[in-house]
């Protein structure tokens, strides 16, 4: 949708896109454009898969520059005390000197050159931050969005702006290019909420107009083609692109695609595919018009925003943007871009107290200064914060906090920390401390630890296991992206199962066990913190093999009680755990019992049944326990 993708000058790059421009060690703590040669910065924020840890990593900027006169310690030391990390320092012989940084994911400021460089100086004070302004648009009747009623299908929300008389070097073309793909991956979200389409603007005529059409209706020239396509077949195209594939779902099965065009009919953009090659930004363009098209009109805000505040230093009138007007069919107009300062209130106080010094609110306020922060104390307890358009992360007062801390410096927050009159003992979470003990006890067991999934399909945890649902608390996750992950767990066993089926290469027996949290629907808003949902601690432990082995399992619940000191009882006394047959679903009839522990089901054990040992691919009985350790652990005495 950029410029960059398969009508970019550097094919073949994917979310990784290097970028060149003046950045290094002496470029920051110089403050000369002169005094280094340019750097190359990677920024790579990749998003993790489906696991057990399932999110966004920090974006990672590699910043590469020739040797620089301050040398790496000193660039090492700055951005520690800027709060960011260096992960390696790496010394190629034709790129030179490579620095690996971590950044929150959530800095959109600092995923580019222009962006971390300005940052670091004002840290620094060698500058202070610009003012950025919205100029009226040169043309207020040509520079509009149109937006039709049919994009409501598809992408509903679209936001412009105008960058006049921008100079474009290599460098800040590069630059400009790699912001977008970044952005794109990271808020963005790979396209599916906003996409970003940038034009050279004397080529092309206003009003815009912002419409969806049938596939077979849009026929243009893609960027850097020379033949028009019709784009029901360029999606066909692009899903053998290495670049631009992972984009085609997104609308490919719309009956509509949304389009921006000119006044003349001109397509400026498919969006979120690519742009036309009409208006495409080449080093001479010097009026740049940009567009967001978006499923969420704030995330498009802050992404224009972010573009803006960082390339409008290269205009004619330098941190200036021109407006652009948006006209939606029930007749509102919203003028972008915003480049909007907000005023946050905040506590001096609430301020001292997270980071465990004393400031004065005018101290405080010159330390927000170096952070981007213009901020005046109104009181001898409070603060009123100016955020920048550039500080989007900033949400609350403890986000002023955490800047105040990074600007006093975190290398002297223990030695000027003020300890609180009381003090407390911490210990380990007891629930954890058992699942621990349990871990190693099952270990020596001879089984084997897994880690799966806590999210499974409906037919896993129903139809295989023989279970019928509609009698269960199980949590149902709201559109999942796909049919393995539909479900909240109710029970370990399906996992393990599928672990197995997946191990069936490795010699019998196959004794595996897993301590996890599963979740289960509960009316009471206390224990649910009003979720209407909870974890409980599961231990499940399995025995795979040409014979299912019912008394091995059976052996390793004896240990477990013993670690426990539960001792065995014969006759149903609420003392002691014992064996109380029971038909489960998912057990061969007669060969099911439930663990009850001091008068209490805690769990089962028991053979599994034929028909579900199939349904998982499996072709060996198996015999299975699973206990509730979390309740197993409020009856009984265990304890540190």
């Amino acid at each position: 949708m950029c410029q960059a993708g398969v009508g970019d000058a550097r094919p073949g790059q994917g979310d990784s896109c290097l970028l060149t421009g003046g950045l290094s060690a002496a470029w920051i703590v110089d403050g000369g454009a002169q005094s280094s040669v340019f750097t190359t910065i990677e920024v790579s924020s990749a998003f993790r898969g489906p696991g057990f840890n399932t999110g966004r990593t920090m974006p990672r900027l590699t910043v590469g520059a020739r040797p620089a006169a301050k040398g790496d310690e000193e660039f090492d030391d700055l951005c520690f005390k800027f709060g960011l990390e260096i992960d390696d320092i790496v010394d190629d012989p034709d790129k030179g000197m490579t620095y690996k940084i971590e950044i929150g994911a959530n800095r959109y400021d600092l995923l580019c050159i222009e962006g971390i460089a300005r940052t670091l100086r004002v840290f620094l004070g060698l500058e202070t931050l610009p003012k950025f302004q919205v100029l009226p648009a040169k043309d207020p009747a040509q520079y509009k969005l149109i937006v039709k009623p049919a994009v409501a299908q598809v992408r509903p929300y679209v936001v412009g702006a105008v960058l006049r008389n921008i100079k474009f070097t290599q460098a800040v073309y590069d630059s400009f290019i790699d912001l977008q793909d970044k952005l794109h991956h990271n808020i963005a979200r790979k396209r599916t909420l906003v996409a970003i389409g940038t034009h050279d603007l004397d080529t092309i005529t206003g009003p815009f107009i912002y419409d969806a059409q049938p596939p077979k209706e849009i026929s243009f020239v893609p960027l850097n083609q020379t033949e028009v396509f019709r784009s029901d077949v360029l999606l066909e195209k692009y899903t053998q692109d290495l670049h631009l594939r992972e984009f085609v779902p997104i609308i490919k099965d719309k009956p509509v695609y949304p389009v921006i065009l000119d006044q003349k009919g001109v397509v400026l953009s498919l969006p979120p595919i690519i742009n036309g090659n009409h208006s495409k930004i080449t080093l001479n363009t010097r009026n740049v018009f940009i567009e967001c098209t978006a499923t969420d009109r704030h995330k498009a805000q802050i992404v224009l925003d972010t573009l803006i505040c960082m390339f409008s230093g290269y205009c004619e009138k330098p941190f200036t943007a021109e407006a652009v007007q948006v006209e939606y069919p029930d007749g509102e107009k919203i003028q972008y871009p915003t480049l909007q300062y907000r005023q946050q209130e905040t506590s001096v106080s609430y301020c001292n107290v997270l980071t465990g010094v004393e400031e004065s609110a005018e101290s405080m306020a010159k330390l927000l200064q170096s952070m981007s922060l213009s901020a005046k104390p109104t009181g001898p307890d409070t603060l009123m914060v100016e955020v920048p358009p550039t500080r989007y992360d900033v949400l609350h007062a403890c986000d002023v906090a955490e800047d105040f801390a990074v600007a006093y410096g975190y290398d002297r927050l223990r030695e000027d920390m003020h300890l609180p009159s009381t003090s407390t003992i911490g210990q380990e979470f007891e629930l954890n401390y058992l699942s621990d003990k349990m871990r190693l006890l099952l270990s020596q067991n001879n089984y084997i630890e897994v880690a799966t999934f806590s999210l499974c399909s409906k037919s896993d945890m129903g139809e295989k296991m023989k279970i019928n649902l509609d009698k269960e608390p199980w949590v149902k996750i709201g559109n999942p992206k796909t049919m393995d992950f539909e479900a909240l767990r109710i029970s370990l066993l399906p996992g393990i199962l599928k672990t197995v089926a997946a191990n069936k290469h490795v010699s019998l027996p196959l004794r595996m066990f897993e301590v996890a949290d599963v979740v289960v629907k509960d009316s009471c808003p206390i224990a649910t913190r009003g979720t209407g949902a909870r974890n409980k601690r599961h231990l499940c432990a399995i025995n795979y093999n040409v014979k299912a082995g019912m008394e091995v399992v059976q052996g390793l619940l004896d240990n477990i009680m013993v670690a426990l000191k539960v001792p065995f009882t014969e006759d149903g006394s609420t003392k002691g755990y014992y064996l109380e047959g029971k038909d489960y679903p998912s057990f061969f009839p007669g060969f099911g019992a439930t663990v009850v522990v001091n008068g209490s089901p805690v769990g089962c054990l028991g053979l599994i049944h034929p028909e579900v040992v199939t349904s998982f691919n499996l072709n060996n009985p198996a015999s299975v326990l699973e206990i509730d350790l979390q309740k197993v652990m409020e009856i009984t005495d265990f304890g540190h």
